[in-house]
């Protein structure tokens, strides 16, 4: 009998999720995924410190100084893993945006178009490149203008159906609905544990899934931050599923039947009401949601520390 992530390969595409090049040779994805925790905790490992170096070196060349020649050589950096994951994996790889530009929508359309232009330089089509961007309102308005130049984006730190809603309004490419952040909001404010299709997250993501099929939306739903196999399997059938190293491991180790849980055709007959957004409508909507409105402000901050770390680590090489 196949192993489960054999079999849930044959419902879904699984998008590694992780910077660590050897683990996506080993369990194949079709995709790959980071963000910048992931791409700190690798460049701080010594197989991959050389692309940290060989950054800083070219960006001594260049002719800026103080903090816009650190950001420069952090775009070179998160450039240098996206080049070679695509060296891996036969699909794209999700890049992201810095986080403390999530409520700027000039900025982050400013930051996606320099992370395009860098991946051209290095000879990598802009097919096979996913700007990664939180799915706040100003975030959402940028990637539709994105969308619209035919740079295809991928909308992260989604809690919601409303921020799910907006995205395909806006025609958004992809969103990455964080189903283990959502358990962990439930689990701690309860004090219950969730497993199967009692988990809020896995809810989560079926409500998405769901709603996109049965209005007809292009946008592709990748579950992601996942807590255990168990949220997995529960997903079978999801368009795409971006698992960490720990969790791909255990599936592959794990023989058993893994069934389809999600199905478009079921998805279509559903009844479902449809939902009209705006930015009044989507504000309040998140605001109503306290699990959506704490867990993507964390997310944020989070991300937001760790460029700062990226930054500090890039200046100590300086």
């Amino acid at each position: 009998m196949a192993n489960q992530l054999e079999q849930l390969k044959q419902f879904t595409t699984v998008v590694a999720d992780t910077g660590d090049f050897e683990s996506m040779v080993e369990y194949q994805p079709q995709d790959a995924t980071t963000n910048p925790s992931l791409i700190l905790k690798a460049s701080q490992q010594e197989q991959y410190a050389s692309l940290v170096d060989e950054a800083v070196v070219e960006g001594k060349r260049s002719s800026l100084n103080g903090s816009a020649l650190t950001e420069a050589i952090i775009d070179k950096v998160l450039i240098a893993f996206g080049k070679e994951i695509l060296n891996i994996v036969p699909g794209r790889v999700s890049t992201e945006v810095d986080a403390r530009l999530s409520f700027d929508e000039a900025g982050t359309i400013a930051k996606a178009h320099d992370i395009i232009d860098l991946y051209k330089e290095a000879g990598i089509d802009r097919e096979r490149v996913l700007i990664k961007i939180a799915s706040t309102w100003e975030g959402i308005q940028a990637a539709t203008k994105l969308q619209k130049e035919g740079i295809n984006c991928n909308l992260t730190l989604m809690f919601s159906l409303a921020q799910a809603v907006a995205c395909a309004e806006g025609g958004i490419k992809l969103i990455s609905p964080f189903v283990g952040r959502i358990y962990d909001w439930y689990k701690k404010s309860t004090g219950n544990e969730y497993t199967g299709a009692d988990d809020p997250g896995v809810q989560s993501v079926q409500e998405i899934y769901n709603y996109y099929r049965k209005f007809g939306y292009d946008t592709e739903v990748m579950g992601a931050s996942f807590r255990n196999t168990g949220q997995i399997i529960e997903l079978a059938g999801c368009d795409l599923l971006t698992i960490g190293t720990g969790l791909l491991e255990e599936l592959q180790n794990t023989e058993g039947t893994l069934e389809k849980k999600l199905d478009a055709s079921e998805a279509a007959n559903a009844d479902i009401e449809r939902l009209e957004i705006d930015e009044k409508t989507f504000r309040f909507l998140l605001n109503e949601d306290a699990m959506a409105t704490e867990k993507t402000a964390e997310g944020i901050r989070a991300f937001s520390a760790d460029i700062v770390k990226m930054e500090a680590l890039v200046e100590s090489k300086l």
